[in-house]
């Protein structure tokens, strides 16, 4: 299906809905100077198949993060993951069958979370584990919350290896 612009009765009916009388008026607030009246320089168009060999040949020349040095510190480093990793992500308990991009693994991640606290639960003899934060910083946040709960002082200590964000995460969480 090719792409069909809206006809001018639609664009019309927009502007009438907003209160503009032309797409001129739409844009005024753009200085003019900032306007491309010229033709823009572009290659003709090509088939797919040789935009796409130029891409693969564009992204050949690309350097992967992991080929250099990590200058980036606060945690950020080189590390190993391992193939198990991969594997786990991949099956199918994680994800659905109807999307191709799986925002849905969040529901196999809840699920892990789920299965790795009562786990926990199970092994300590606790009546109750709780694993079912999605990030460290905001997990860090809660462990210091509930550890002054429970023991009821204000002063803690936190390390000098923690992550500068997570740092802030605890200072937003204990503002009062």
């Amino acid at each position: 299906m090719r792409y069909l612009p809206h006809s001018d009765a639609e664009r019309a009916e927009m502007l009438a809905t907003i209160g503009i009388a032309s797409e001129d008026a739409l844009f005024s607030a753009v200085p003019r100077a900032a306007y491309n009246t010229g033709a823009i320089d572009l290659p003709a168009h090509s088939p797919e198949f040789l935009v796409e060999a130029h891409m693969r040949a564009l992204s050949g020349k690309n350097r992967a993060a992991g080929d250099g040095p990590f200058f980036v510190g606060a945690g950020a480093y080189r590390h190993h993951v391992p193939a198990t990793v991969d594997h786990l992500i991949q099956r199918s308990e994680w994800l659905t069958a109807y999307t191709p991009y799986q925002p849905e693994i969040s529901q196999g991640t809840l699920q892990m979370l789920f299965e790795f606290q009562t786990q926990v639960a199970k092994l300590t003899g606790m009546d109750v584990a709780n694993a079912s934060l999605y990030d460290g910083s905001t997990g860090t946040a809660e462990a210091v919350l509930m550890a002054r709960r429970l023991t009821r002082k204000k002063k803690l200590v936190l390390s000098g290896g923690l992550h500068p964000h997570y740092r802030d995460v605890v200072k937003a969480y204990l503002k009062d």
